[in-house]
């Protein structure tokens, strides 16, 4: 005799079909680290001679040695596919050869620097877009990232480092990647690493220590890379668990998050926070944004920052909205996308009124609890930048 209830659901052919496309996708292991000289890249080669040495067929794509020579020791007996030439305003640039590595077809290919933005006349404008072309051939890939990288972590890598982040990939990657490994270095050792010249070169170390390679910053980046990878193993076990047919305690049902966007510097940052938060939720995400502008009355700056939005909005597959104002408030425009998507949670970023102005005008937020009923709002606050 068993205790509870255990329901299993039959599965449709698309799922069954998705499946079957999943066992024909090649599997991709990251190795993550907290900074810049944790030692992922050795790691990484490490495990090719360990494949090798059990019969695995195993190549070496990509890797950046930054003149290591613990690293550059590692590349012995190692087959290297050989670089693609791309000229580019008269210069010659090496990148990643996708093509030779396809047209090799070995079990593993060994890609380093996952975040890199590939020279213009490349296939793909990223290394990450590289990696997909080459896991949907069935070829596995083992590769390396850093925890700043990841674009919803963006805005508190900034906040702790004070860098602006340019390498920027889709949290996706992450969890489509088949096995996540954390290189974890305390900051002490970290910092040892840089004073004996193991991560830059002898002129770059000083600044390094009092900048990104801080001991605040360096503990702050392992805490949030520690985090990061602890709620991917949460996740994983989750989705295994409803694969299994085994329930997972109910979090954040029937969830809808709306993210509210203005024509400022802190739209991405309320996006990016929005999907934070729908991801801990398992929640849909939203994106409005209200204009009093028609689309082909823009400038090419306004255009240009919604396309940057739709892109977000795709990468974090959320639902992208625009709604022309016409005579309408902002706030019984956003009560109506509320009321139409059955939203539970809004959030907004920090109004610039004052405090005169919000008592004289009246104040967004007011109106929408005016408007609504059990719905939670965020506030958050804009950038001093």
């Amino acid at each position: 005799m068993f205790a509870g209830d255990f329901s299993f659901k039959r599965k449709t052919s698309e799922e069954i079909l998705h499946e079957i496309e999943l066992l024909r996708y090649g599997k991709l292991k990251l190795y993550i680290g907290s900074a810049p000289g944790v030692g992922k890249t050795y790691r990484m080669l490490l495990e090719a001679h360990e494949l090798k040495n059990e019969g695995i067929d195993v190549v070496v794509g990509f890797i950046e040695t930054h003149n290591r020579q613990d690293t550059i020791n590692l590349f012995t007996d190692l087959e290297v596919i050989p670089l693609k030439d791309i000229i580019y305003k008269g210069r010659t640039f090496k990148e990643l050869n996708v093509e030779e590595i396809i047209k090799r077809n070995p079990d593993v290919v060994i890609i380093d620097e996952l975040a890199h933005t590939n020279v213009p006349g490349s296939q793909n404008k990223k290394r990450y877009s590289d990696v997909e072309d080459i896991l949907e051939t069935g070829i596995n890939v083992i590769s390396a990232v850093n925890i700043q990288h990841f674009e919803s972590l963006h805005d508190i890598v900034q906040q702790i480092t004070g860098v602006h982040v340019r390498e920027r990939i889709p949290d996706s990657i992450l969890n489509s990647a088949h096995e996540v490994i954390l290189v974890d270095v305390t900051p002490e050792i970290l910092q040892k690493r840089l004073k004996e010249g193991k991560i830059y070169s002898a002129n770059k170390i000083d600044q390094a220590l009092q900048n990104f390679f801080s001991k605040s910053n360096l503990s702050a980046l392992r805490e949030l890379s520690l985090r990061e990878v602890a709620n991917d193993v949460d996740e994983k076990a989750e989705k295994e668990n409803e694969k299994n047919g085994l329930e997972n305690p109910p979090t954040g049902t029937c969830e809808k998050i709306l993210v509210c966007v203005q024509n400022d510097q802190n739209a991405e940052k309320l996006i990016r926070r929005g999907w934070r938060i729908a991801s801990r939720l398992k929640a849909d995400l939203y994106i409005l944004h209200g204009t009093y502008k028609k689309m082909d009355e823009m400038d090419s700056e306004e255009g240009k920052k919604i396309e940057q939005w739709n892109q977000l909005a795709i990468q974090f597959n959320a639902h992208f909205i625009i709604k022309e104002l016409t005579n309408k408030k902002i706030a019984k425009v956003i009560t109506e996308v509320t009321q139409q998507n059955h939203i539970t949670q809004i959030i907004l970023g920090q109004s610039a009124k004052s405090r005169f102005e919000e008592l004289t005008k009246g104040s967004i937020v007011n109106d929408i609890m005016r408007l609504t009923s059990g719905i939670d709002i965020h506030i958050v606050a804009n950038s001093k930048d």
